[in-house]
């Protein structure tokens, strides 16, 4: 049996950066080569309704044995693609054993992964801990989740552990927001489903952001400056006003836990035209629709000073809390608490700060929380996981699937 770090070396290997500025799906067509592996391992593993779609899906189903066929029929979910935030490309793992729970040399970049910024650091102390060499992410968001999965999967059908039919799906472009977008639930025919996305290998999470973008596109007026008194209109100036009203203290570098944000990321502009987008997110509804009021009555606002049409804002809902969803299916949520009991862990369950494929999924009517993968840092050259961290998540999807449930 194939050991879960050794799937996780050789997946990160493999450059699957999602692209936030394609129009395609996937967004890079690198991610097939992935996807083909994956593909590959699971007909070799033997399951049946393997496929690999034009969209780079990957779909298998692991029958269910004999006597288990009338118990609810469930699914595990990873994405294959790694966030565009940080080079995915040329991936060097640093394999630290027997980590002493100090800060660690990242040695291709010089760089420290240091305790102070990652307190969680000092209870790794013991394990095999793998990092980046400071020069990329590491990419065990996600591929830890798929390599977890899979061996998983191995290990139930090499010991031959009675189980109903579980569904695998490894899907691209969650980084960018798209990872839901293509998922035939037509042909994934699980009654629910856990993606296997998060850290703290003890988690099983359900709540997570209402999200939304918005931008802004101030129009302003573009003279000679020498000439410009009574005349320009700088959109520029205009837009840092506007900006400077949203409150400091409601930004991701204020706030925590289940406290809501408005965060600019992105501005460019010059006198003539200028945009800034935001994303917003909140776990309380009526706390984001809030949020969307307030910038739609700056819209209203910056027209009223400045002219009609100097401000356009444009939303747009990216997902919603699952909350609403899995509360109506907490034996999900129950059984994975179980199962993180069973390997001596204490289940936590803590709102997520941003959103899953399976948020969107359960809207999609497959109710779906996030597990943990054991990992941390992630997006980032401070990407980190232990080797004893993915087992024990090996253990725990082991657990889940040998505990079926009936219809």
């Amino acid at each position: 049996m194939k050991a879960v770090n050794e799937r996780l070396l050789n997946y990160v290997s493999y450059w699957t950066t999602s692209d936030e500025n394609s129009s395609t799906t996937p967004s890079s067509s690198r991610e097939f080569e992935l996807a083909k592996v994956l593909e590959q391992e699971l007909k070799d593993l033997g399951l049946s309704k393997v496929l690999l779609d034009d969209n780079c899906y990957v779909y298998g189903l692991l029958p269910a044995t004999k006597g288990m066929e009338n118990t609810k029929s469930m699914g595990f979910i990873s994405h294959i693609d790694t966030a565009p935030d940080y080079s995915g490309k040329d991936v060097k793992p640093q394999i630290i054993e027997n980590y002493d729970g100090n800060d660690v040399l990242l040695k291709g970049s010089g760089d420290y992964l240091r305790v102070k910024d990652f307190p969680t650091l000092k209870t790794l102390k013991g394990r095999t801990l793998i990092t980046t060499d400071g020069t990329t992410l590491l990419g065990a968001d996600d591929k830890a989740g798929v390599a977890e999965i899979i061996t998983a999967i191995e290990y139930i059908i090499e010991n031959n552990i009675p189980h109903g039919d579980i569904w695998v799906g490894f899907t691209p472009d969650e980084e960018i927001g798209a990872g839901s977008d293509h998922f035939d639930l037509d042909y994934f025919k699980a009654d629910f489903a856990y993606t296997v996305d998060g850290d703290y290998e003890g988690e099983v999470a359900y709540e997570n952001f209402n999200a939304a973008s918005a931008v802004f596109t101030f129009t302003g007026k573009n003279v000679h400056p020498g000439e410009a008194k009574d005349i320009m209109k700088n959109s520029a100036l205009i837009a840092c006003q506007l900006a400077n009203e949203l409150p400091n203290t409601e930004t991701p570098a204020t706030t925590e836990g289940r406290e809501g944000f408005y965060h600019l990321i992105d501005m460019k502009g010059d006198v003539a035209s200028t945009t800034l987008t935001y994303i917003v997110r909140d776990h309380d509804m009526d706390s984001f629709n809030h949020r969307l009021d307030v910038l739609k009555s700056l819209e209203e606002k910056y027209n009223s000073i400045y002219g009609e049409n100097t401000v356009k804002l444009e939303t747009s809902i990216s997902y919603n809390n699952m909350l609403s969803i899995i509360e109506k299916h907490m034996y999900i949520v129950d059984l994975a608490k179980k199962a993180i009991s069973s390997v001596g862990l204490e289940p936590i369950s803590r709102p997520v700060r941003g959103g899953t494929d399976g948020a969107m999924l359960s809207f999609k009517g497959l109710p779906c929380p996030n597990l943990g993968t054991g990992g941390y840092g992630f997006h980032g050259p401070y990407e980190h996981i232990s080797v004893e961290a993915m087992e024990t998540v090996v253990k725990i999807i082991v657990d889940i699937a040998s505990n079926p449930i009936e219809k």
